[in-house]
């Protein structure tokens, strides 16, 4: 199976497309330049067959093969105990940012799932893997920023210390989102939080980049923004 999915990938390989993709993703060099929709339409084909078979001997050489697991997983059918077995099986493989965040988005039944899967979630947030954090944290801005949880999502967040850049990134989008949803919550928590300069300062640019909050409270977050002398860079 894996020598065809590998054939059929390697078909739909755009160099162009390769060389923009490389480019979005610097940290890795395994990126053959099949477009994500292309992706999807295999992955839904692989989902609705023996999709058991296919992740217990697809390789990870290539991006897109780790991808299309990823996506796969998002669209199978079976109850929550196989389903987090699969998700715990493929954490590991994420190596870059682009497949967490896909792969996160892709979990859809986390909606009707969340107790559980919430329980799930905290071993990740505490992990010293840069990835695995970063697995919890998106996991947490796509499925829990509702009344329910903010308070527990935000605790969970100021909680985090991880100096990788993906790690602080992704926790400030995170927040950001939060703001963007739970605007009320959120201002109270960047009143007083202990996140690091480097993560604050980066929810605060990211909320003043939506587009879903108004003029006057960009400006006021613009003005809360920390002094610092010297941040994380990429």
């Amino acid at each position: 199976m894996e020598v065809d999915i590998r054939t059929q990938l390697l078909s739909m390989v755009e160099l162009e497309y390769q060389k923009f993709s490389a480019a979005l993703i610097p940290n890795i060099t395994n990126v053959l330049g099949v477009r994500l929709p292309a992706l999807r339409k295999i992955a839904k084909q692989l989902a609705a067959g023996d999709w058991r078979t296919y992740l217990e001997t697809a390789e990870d050489e290539y991006f897109e093969e780790v991808m299309l697991q990823a996506m796969v997983i998002g669209h199978v059918q079976a109850d929550l105990d196989e389903l987090l077995k699969v998700i715990e099986t493929f954490v590991p493989k994420i190596d870059n940012w682009s497949v967490c965040d896909s792969f996160c988005a892709g979990l859809k039944y986390t909606k009707v799932h969340s107790e559980p899967m919430w329980a799930f979630l905290q071993p990740y947030l505490r992990s010293e893997q840069e990835y695995e954090i970063r697995f919890g944290v998106v996991m947490l801005l796509n499925f829990y920023l509702d009344e329910r949880y903010i308070d527990q999502v935000l605790s969970a967040l100021d909680q985090i210390r991880h100096e990788a850049y993906y790690v602080k990134m992704a926790v400030a989008w995170a927040i950001s989102m939060a703001y963007v949803k739970q605007p009320e919550v959120t201002m109270r928590y960047l009143k007083h939080n202990t996140l690091d300069d480097f993560t604050y300062n980066k929810a605060l640019q990211k909320i003043t980049e939506s587009y879903r909050v108004d003029p006057e409270s960009k400006q006021m977050i613009r003005s809360m923004k920390r002094k610092v002398k010297k941040q994380v860079t990429s």
